[in-house]
């Protein structure tokens, strides 16, 4: 079952694409969306996610723009603009929102996110602290100056990056991992050989779609969710 919801958002409201599964409860998990919008595609993965046994809510981050996949510029323009300190309240009204449904099980989530969504899961998994238990990033990741106070990460972190990607560099992306893992996080990033950025998209945007590569990290996602939330 799906639906359109709207959410407390810090005094606002905001809205997104929930999925519940068939059985009717799961463990909750966020969705973060790609930098092209709440778009069918990601709409498309809550409801496998919800297939595999989770509550799954994608906020629409962008509140109601999208770019198409043919709109890098338009994509890029809605990601520079979006305001960060919006997008972290609006996860976070999804986080609660997901933690007080009738459907969901457990006193924590799991947060996936894509592209932009990847670096964002990160970053709201930082800032939501114990409410977090399990967060996988897909070829994306808070470097540099975007990066959160790491001090408030208590989630395990499975990340799925690719070997070659000009927006976010493996090498950065390896320190970043071993920065974490300095401090005591648990985190296990992979990288695949071959790769390039949004190599799970299924709907191509970017010419690298790998299905092997892609049907190996989600079987892998959906396990560690599983046994960090289960």
């Amino acid at each position: 079952m799906s639906q359109t919801v709207e959410f407390r958002s810090n005094g606002d409201t905001a809205s997104g694409y929930l999925a519940v599964p068939t059985s009717g409860t799961g463990p909750g998990l966020l969705v973060v969306q790609e930098w092209w919008g709440l778009v069918p595609q990601i709409k498309g993965v809550c409801d496998r996610l919800a297939e595999a046994g989770f509550v799954a809510l994608a906020p629409d981050l962008y509140h109601g723009e999208i770019a198409e996949h043919t709109e890098m510029d338009k994509a890029n323009e809605l990601m520079q603009s979006l305001p960060p300190d919006r997008a972290a309240r609006d996860m976070a009204g999804a986080i609660d929102y997901l933690l007080d449904h009738q459907a969901v099980q457990g006193n924590a989530v799991g947060v996936i996110g894509f592209c932009m969504g990847g670096m964002l899961a990160l970053l709201i998994a930082a800032l939501q602290g114990d409410k977090v238990a399990a967060v996988v990033p897909f070829y994306g990741a808070p470097l540099g100056e975007m990066a959160p106070d790491w001090a408030g990460l208590t989630a395990s972190a499975q990340g799925h990056f690719a070997e070659n990607d000009d927006f976010f560099p493996a090498d950065a992306v390896r320190a970043l991992e071993q920065e974490l893992k300095g401090m005591g996080k648990d985190v296990d990033f992979t990288f695949y050989p071959g790769t390039g950025h949004a190599f799970a998209n299924e709907q191509n945007p970017l010419g690298t779609h790998d299905q092997d590569a892609a049907k190996t990290a989600l079987d892998r996602a959906v396990s560690f969710l599983r046994s960090k939330l289960t």
